[in-house]
């Protein structure tokens, strides 16, 4: 169980802050929600308490794992499928797991292939929400802000 103040990842939605602990009934039945924060964009989502474990809700990463995170970006780019479809299914997964080192791969890999081939709608969707989750938990994790989170980024992805 988590307690107000605690911060924590939602797979598919980012890393927040619990600000409070609230009981909502819907349909007749009485449910208690995390109700978390989200720093990048100003969300707010609201987690149900009973099915945290089923979700993937886990704590933020320390400060030395976030350190491990930006070095992902160090890493040669691999190959990705040339079939579209089987890399959105791929990033997609990888997204899903709520491992924030998938994550960042898919964020890096997406960074490299839009500034060599450019991207697809669908993918330059899919790297604006996998951008948003990494960074929301690199924010939290590190105590740095958005941006300076985003300069790091491209600073280990675009260093010679």
């Amino acid at each position: 169980m988590y307690n107000v103040g605690d911060k924590i990842v939602y797979p598919m939605h980012g890393a927040g802050i619990i600000e409070s602990i609230e009981e909502k009934e819907i349909l007749g039945k009485i449910c208690s929600y995390y109700v978390m924060k989200i720093p990048i964009g100003d969300l707010k989502v609201m987690i149900p308490t009973n099915n945290v474990n089923e979700i993937g809700i886990r704590d933020v990463i320390s400060i030395s794992e976030a350190d491990k995170v930006f070095k992902v970006f160090k890493n040669e780019p691999h190959e990705l499928s040339s079939n579209w479809n089987k890399r959105y299914r791929e990033n997609m997964t990888k997204i899903k797991s709520g491992n924030i080192f998938e994550v960042a791969d898919v964020v890096g890999c997406l960074m490299q292939r839009d500034r060599t081939k450019g991207l697809s709608t669908g993918e330059r969707k899919m790297l604006s929400s996998a951008k948003q989750i990494l960074i929301s938990e690199l924010v939290l994790a590190k105590g740095l802000n958005q941006h300076e989170v985003e300069d790091k980024i491209q600073e280990y992805l675009y260093a010679d």
